[in-house]
């Protein structure tokens, strides 16, 4: 982690080339480098979606989702490229199809009316394992996410 405490993510944008993106999550802080990349900055304890998709002449060579909580100083974290130091990685789906799933999953959520990054980390893990083993994930409802915050204001 860079001496400012933030996560740090280097995004790229060259059309129909490379095209990574964030999909949700609050942005603590922002920096463009040049024309096609820049790099976005997220607190500890933030969680987010960082969408990468890449293509060469003969079609698209990786389509990857990862949904990642911000660590902390010292905190135990997986590395994932392009994101410094790493995270705790909650979901991690890669191929189209599977991509696809977890952004019409994101999508669903956010219908109704609850922000993806505000969603339980167990629920992230839920759908990364279900699409992992070729099922379908469970719904996030609205009583899901009431448990989810009345569980965060008990627990120390």
């Amino acid at each position: 982690m860079d001496d400012d405490g933030l996560t740090h993510v280097e995004l790229t944008w060259v059309e129909k080339k490379i095209e990574s993106w964030i999909r949700f999550g609050s942005v603590a802080q922002e920096k463009v480098l040049d024309r096609h990349r820049r790099i976005v900055s997220f607190r500890p304890g933030a969680v987010f979606a960082f969408v990468r998709w890449a293509a060469n002449d003969f079609g698209t060579i990786i389509s990857r989702v990862d949904i990642v909580r911000v660590v902390g100083e010292g905190e135990a974290h997986q590395t994932l490229p392009f994101v410094r130091p790493g995270g705790d990685i909650l979901l991690r789906s890669e191929g189209w199809p599977k991509v696809e799933r977890v952004l019409q999953t994101i999508d669903g959520i956010e219908q109704l009316g609850i922000d993806p990054q505000a969603v339980s980390a167990d629920h992230w893990r839920h759908v990364h394992n279900r699409l992992t083993a070729a099922q379908e994930p469970r719904a996030y409802t609205l009583d899901l996410h009431r448990a989810h915050l009345l569980r965060r204001r008990v627990q120390p």
